[in-house]
């Protein structure tokens, strides 16, 4: 075979199916070689001018042979390296098979050869992917930020926004990180849309879901928390399907992770320093544009500093129905951390004053947990109760409570339904739904 048909041979190979997938790397006898190889191709490529008489590929695939001739390589060691070539030129690097893989929830790279996958939940080091050194990582880095019109560098060594598809991409390089460039991306599941994948999941009832359903349509305003990585912004994006298609709706983010179906609505994100270090617009800057701008609903993807108190200020004015989320541990770590928000934004307000506030703006406050086997549960549901020693109570209605492990890992437990009826369910039934009139008992 001439070197014309290989080089055919092989890009037939690797376009019509990646023959060497990272799933094969195992099963290769000399990986130390082939990542030599890998290196050297690389290398070779960065620097170099194609000529004018050169179709890009033709040139790549000569490069290639060129570094591999001598070597005793087997087809699908070829393929291989075809394969992760293919990757750098038209792709993300080493990262491109796993930011397509849909069963891949994070991936963290925190050195060259020390990269890290989240699936099911379940977080693990995968060795079948590495980076030749850090200057690789920011040229990966920087390839996954151009589209979004974003740079990386000594004067902006910080980026966190979102790729094309949804993920969300948060890259940090030396001087912040000590230990060389980092990249976390997070991303979505596209299976994970309905209430109806969390019930079939375990994160929630079909008694809780009515509740939620009914909660979001009579227009309570909602607190989603929990800890990083739990699903407060997946379950944030289910709820808001609850909402009338007929409500105009500004949704308010650092990042755009919200994906709402309805048919009215608008979309606001933040804008970062430029480098003149001005231009910034920051979230509570959109919360209070959006007053203006007559929204049915408010949804905040997170709320985080000063914006807090002008949400606030939104839920008590006449935009019932608003949903945020919020990181916390609990339904009255998020309360505690609303309070300390409120009074970063400078105002002079007791504290007595700020629960009170709090107390007429917020309905519920619902709290998603990742449990230690890495599954997803809503472990609280409950409503803002008054006070009790000038503190607010709050009242559960729906309770998740583990008993232990199963022989399998997994969390055993069970969901718990306070009958008696919470004071929310007055103003859902104000609202003329009748969905959830079974949960619960009421005193005649």
């Amino acid at each position: 075979m001439n070197k014309t048909s290989l080089i055919d041979a092989f890009n037939i190979e690797r376009k019509s199916a990646k023959i060497a997938s990272i799933t094969d790397y195992e099963v290769f006898q000399d990986k130390k070689l082939l990542d030599e190889l890998r290196t050297t191709i690389v290398e070779n490529l960065i620097d170099k001018e194609i000529p004018e008489d050169k179709v890009l590929n033709e040139f790549i695939d000569e490069e290639i042979n060129n570094v591999i001739e001598g070597y005793d390589l087997s087809n699908l060691e070829r393929s291989h390296l075809y394969n992760l070539i293919d990757n750098e030129i038209n792709g993300y690097g080493p990262l491109t098979e796993v930011l397509e893989d849909k069963n891949i929830t994070e991936i963290m790279v925190n050195s060259p050869n020390e990269i890290y996958i989240e699936i099911d939940g379940q977080l693990i080091k995968d060795d079948s992917v590495s980076f030749i050194n850090d200057d690789h990582i920011v040229r990966t880095i920087e390839r996954l930020i151009e589209p979004l019109g974003r740079t990386i560098d000594a004067a902006n060594p910080m980026v966190d926004s979102r790729l094309l598809d949804g993920s969300r991409i948060n890259a940090v390089i030396p001087p912040l990180s000590t230990r060389g460039p980092i990249i976390t991306i997070r991303k979505f599941k596209e299976t994970m849309t309905s209430i109806e994948d969390l019930i079939r999941i375990g994160s929630l009832t079909p008694y809780m879901a009515r509740f939620l359903d009914a909660a979001v349509k009579g227009k309570l305003n909602i607190i989603v928390c929990g800890g990083t990585g739990s699903g407060k912004t997946t379950l944030l994006n289910i709820l808001s399907n609850f909402i009338s298609p007929h409500e105009r709706i500004i949704t308010i983010e650092d990042a755009a992770e919200l994906h709402l179906r309805g048919e009215h609505v608008i979309s606001l994100e933040t804008r970062v320093t430029n480098y003149d270090n001005d231009g910034e617009i920051t979230i509570r800057d959109l919360v209070r544009n959006s007053l203006r701008m007559r929204p049915d609903r408010i949804l905040v993807g997170e709320v985080r500093g000063k914006e807090a108190f002008d949400m606030l200020q939104a839920m008590n004015t006449g935009h019932d129905g608003s949903l945020t989320t919020l990181h916390a541990n609990g339904a009255a770590d998020a309360l505690n951390r609303l309070e300390t928000m409120v009074l970063m934004s400078g105002l002079d307000i007791p504290i007595k004053a700020i629960r009170e506030y709090i107390t007429s703006a917020i309905d519920l406050v619902v709290n998603i947990e990742r449990m230690n086997d890495g599954k997803r549960k809503v472990t609280s549901i409950c409503e803002l109760d008054g006070f009790e020693d000038d503190r607010i109570k709050l009242k559960e209605i729906f309770k998740f409570t583990q008993k232990g492990l199963t022989e399998n890992g997994e969390v055993d437990g069970e969901f718990i339904l306070y009958k008696t009826a919470p004071k929310v369910y007055k103003k859902i039934v104000a609202h003329g739904i009748d969905t959830i009139d079974d949960l619960f008992t009421t005193k005649k």
